[in-house]
Parts: structure tokens; C-alpha cells; sequence
């Protein structure tokens, strides 16, 4: 097989499949060109399916090990050389990727594939060693339905994601640590201003002085994102909707609000916002309920903001990193770089660099960051 027909650049000499441990890529690799896959087909609106072979039962013996190396080499009979085969996680589970899968045959390509390579390992292995595996599939792009409650994503599509590598183990529990302080604190600390501004906006205008929405988390999860209301109730969200689509398709014309002539890529002068909410908003006030939903682990202190399920509607492939990249957050790079001044795309680029080089102390720099860029109201409407 030749590194061109693999499709996968600089992964080379992809071997074939005839043996457990010699022959298959190793887990680093495999998923290298997992990750690579990914990115081409973003590129290109490809399609591809990933079937990951749950074997750790049948290798606890010795008798298994050799039955899963013959079935193994089976199953390489009835697979396309393009398509790459590896360890998804070492010892544990194998995985299939095939790649450059037709449009027209997404909806068709599971099953089919599914039920190759089950017959090819049926055919070698007894029953009960047979039942000892399970398979799972997934399919790229994924079809979002975000409107239902179940992740529409999985991190198995994206091991450099999911693995978490970036910041390893401590950063993770060190993360959640900070947040888990930050959000109590600062929860405490607030809850006479809470108070305050739950009472003025109750004598100001009708409504609940919360705001529930549904918002998409990390890997397109949903949850329940709390604000103080700005708008009046009962609004019309498609004005809202539509320069959304707009602006994620760069079609968002020029705003200008106070006369100093930077573009602004946001609604302004929005007539659904109360006279209470234009100020809630300049001064981020609103967002401080968000501190509950760091508190349950639905957002951290830091991360790309919590999307609207229409907007990741209208994402493009690439857009959709903002979301499986990091936990959405409170305040992040968009927030102290010039919020609504700055695109959407170039918001993108931020939270995708954010999540590349993520580290404690860069949190910290942020949340220090963040208090000027609120008294300044830069890009704050």
C-alpha cells in the first residue's frame, strides 16, 4: 500500500492486517491519522466512518488472541486498501477508518460496513468468543440534532480532543478546582448585588428577572444557561436569527454605535432590550448567574462563550471546534481582545487557540484581563 492511497500525508508505509501486535498501527498513529482525516474532511465536506472493535474480553486468554489474529486477518480481506486500520487505544479496542466515503451512500455506508465486518469476524470466531466484542460506529460529519437532549457529538471522532493531552491530567482537576472556588466565591460574594438587580429589574418591566436558555456544550451537550433578562418578554428571537446566519456567513453588514466608526458584529440599538438591560449588558452584570452554571460543571470560569443551538446551525465544519475544542466559559481570549469589534470567524481562531495552548496560567491572565475590558465596555452593546 502506498502512503498516497492511505490518504493520509506524512503517516507512511501503512502496514496490512496479519497480526495483533506487529502489524497494526499503534494508537499514537492511528489516531494521528484519525485527527488527520478530520481536518481533510472539513476541508472538503468529506465523509467518513470510524467502527471501533471493543476487544479486551476476548484478549484476556491466550486461545482468544489467536482466534481475534486470525478473524483480524479475515476482516483484511474485505476492506479497501484506502481504508486504515489500528489501534484506537491500546490492547482494548481496534479501530477501522474508512475514509472517502460518498455522499450519497451516508446513509447506507453503517449498516453495510457493519454487517461486513461482523460476518467477517463471525465467520472465524466461535459464538461465544464473537459476543465478547462490541462495535460502535461513527459517522463524519456528524448530524446535529440539537434540539433533542443527547450530545450529538462524540469524542471519539476527535482523539485530540477527547484525550485532553494539551493539559493533562493535573490541568483538568486543577481547572475544576479553580472553578469550583471561583463560581462558590464569587456566588457569595455577588449575592447582595443579586439581590439588587433582581429587584430592579422586577420594578422596571415585566417578566421573570431570570433568563433560562438552552445553550450547545462542550461536544454540542445541552444544558440550561441562566442570565439576568435584558429583553422584554415575549420577544421575537428571528431578528435575532437572522443576523446570526448572516454573520456566520459573512454577510453581517457595518454597525456602528457611538460614532467612532469600528465595525461592530452585533445587533445594536436592539429594541427588545430594556432600558435596564442596555445597562446590564454594557457592565456584564447579566452574565453573573452564569457562576451556578460553573458551579455544576456546565461552563467554566474560562472558554469560548456558550453557543445558541441555531447558531451552530449554521456553522461551518471548521466552526464546529469552538464547541468540541473546550467547556464553554464565561469570559475568554474573544472577551478581552475586543468582543463584538471582532468577527466571527476571527472569534473562532481565538477559541481554537485558546483550547491549543491551554494552560492554567493563561486562565489566570484572562480572568486578570477581564475586569479591564468590562470597565472599558469595549465591544460590550
Amino acid at each position: 500500500m502506498t502512503p498516497s492511497s492511505s490518504g493520509i500525508g506524512p503517516v507512511t508505509g501503512l502496514p496490512t492486517l496479519s497480526g495483533i501486535s506487529r502489524d497494526f498501527l499503534n494508537e499514537e498513529i492511528f489516531r494521528r491519522a484519525l485527527y488527520l482525516e478530520g481536518k481533510r474532511a472539513e476541508r472538503s465536506q468529506g465523509v467518513f466512518l470510524l467502527l471501533l472493535l471493543d476487544v479486551n474480553r476476548i484478549l484476556t486468554s491466550a486461545e482468544g488472541r489467536r482466534a481475534l489474529d486470525k478473524a483480524l486477518s479475515v476482516l483484511s480481506r474485505s476492506i479497501r486498501e484506502t481504508d486504515i486500520v489500528g489501534w484506537y487505544e491500546k490492547g482494548r479496542t481496534f479501530g477501522i477508518l474508512f475514509t472517502e466515503v460518498p455522499s450519497s451512500a451516508r446513509d447506507s455506508i453503517v449498516g453495510t460496513m457493519r454487517r461486513r465486518v461482523s460476518g467477517a469476524l463471525y465467520s472465524s470466531l466461535t459464538f461465544d468468543q464473537f459476543s465478547q466484542i462490541s462495535i460502535s460506529h461513527y459517522l463524519f460529519p456528524e448530524q446535529w440534532e440539537l434540539d433533542v437532549p443527547q450530545r450529538p457529538s462524540h469524542p471519539a471522532l476527535y482523539p485530540d480532543v477527547s484525550t485532553q493531552d494539551r493539559g493533562g491530567t493535573f490541568f483538568v482537576i486543577a481547572k475544576r478546582t479553580m472553578d469550583i472556588m471561583g463560581s462558590a466565591l464569587g456566588l457569595v460574594i455577588a449575592s447582595p448585588l443579586f439581590l439588587l438587580i433582581v429587584l430592579a429589574i422586577k420594578c422596571t418591566s415585566r417578566g421573570p428577572a431570570l433568563f433560562r436558555q438552552m445553550r450547545v456544550g462542550q461536544y454540542g451537550a445541552p444544558f440550561l444557561f441562566l442570565k439576568f433578562r435584558s429583553m422584554k418578554v415575549d420577544n421575537d428571537p428571528s431578528v435575532h436569527r437572522e443576523y446570526v446566519k448572516n454573520l456566520i456567513g459573512g454577510g453581517a453588514g457595518r454597525n456602528t454605535s457611538n460614532g467612532d466608526g469600528q465595525t461592530v458584529y452585533k445587533l445594536t440599538r436592539d429594541p427588545r432590550v430594556t432600558r435596564l438591560g442596555v445597562f446590564l449588558r454594557k457592565t456584564s452584570l447579566d452574565e453573573l448567574p452564569q457562576l451556578y452554571n460553573v458551579l455544576k460543571g456546565e461552563m467554566s470560569l474560562v472558554g469560548p462563550r456558550p453557543a445558541i443551538p441555531y447558531e451552530v446551525e449554521a456553522y461551518e465544519l471548521w466552526h464546529r471546534r469552538r464547541v468540541l475544542e473546550a467547556k464553554p466559559g464565561i469570559t475568554g481570549l474573544w472577551q478581552v481582545k475586543g468582543r463584538s469589534h471582532i468577527g466571527f470567524d476571527e472569534m473562532v481562531r481565538l477559541d481554537v487557540r485558546y483550547a491549543m495552548a491551554r494552560s492554567l496560567w493563561l486562565d489566570v491572565k484572562i480572568l486578570l484581563n477581564t475586569p479591564r475590558a468590562v470597565i472599558f465596555a469595549k465591544g460590550a452593546y
